[in-house]
């Protein structure tokens, strides 16, 4: 599993929102700035979350971006799901995945899905909120 610069970049517009939310929107040029993202690469990424309802958008003067929820309500893996094809360790387990006529055999299936439990739970237990507070992300996870 390889994390893209989209998705990356998608939990950085994420954090940016929620660093920056008041009643007004946030404009793309402002999140450009301070990310040292091209406006034009993060229009695609904005355009996706727009699309998946994660944020609201509002054109015209004034207008720009906010968070639909609190940061709090965001997971990770909630936005990681929206960019990458997959988050799956090995492609048997990738959605939509034909069976592998290994499958009943296979030795490394076991330790594959515990791989892919594992990260999912992490990846679900980590918010946009906790991301805000640097310091104290993945210092409690044990495994």
């Amino acid at each position: 599993m390889l994390i893209s610069t989209k998705g990356r970049y998608a939990l950085r517009v994420m954090i940016d929102l929620a660093e920056h939310q008041t009643d007004e929107f946030i404009s793309l040029k402002g999140i450009a700035q301070r990310q040292e993202i091209s406006e034009k690469y993060l229009e695609s990424i904005i355009r996706m979350l727009v699309k998946a309802r994660v944020l609201e958008s509002l054109r015209g003067k004034g207008g720009g971006y906010k968070l639909k929820k609190t940061p709090e309500q965001y997971t990770v893996w909630s936005i990681l799901r929206l960019t990458e094809e997959s988050l799956a360790p090995v492609s048997c387990l990738e959605e939509g995945a034909d069976a592998c006529s290994k499958q009943a055999k296979c030795r490394t299936l076991s330790l594959w899905k515990g791989l892919d439990q594992v990260i999912r739970q992490y990846l679900e237990s980590v918010t946009i909120a906790d991301l805000m507070e640097h310091d104290s992300v993945g210092d409690d996870y044990v495994i």
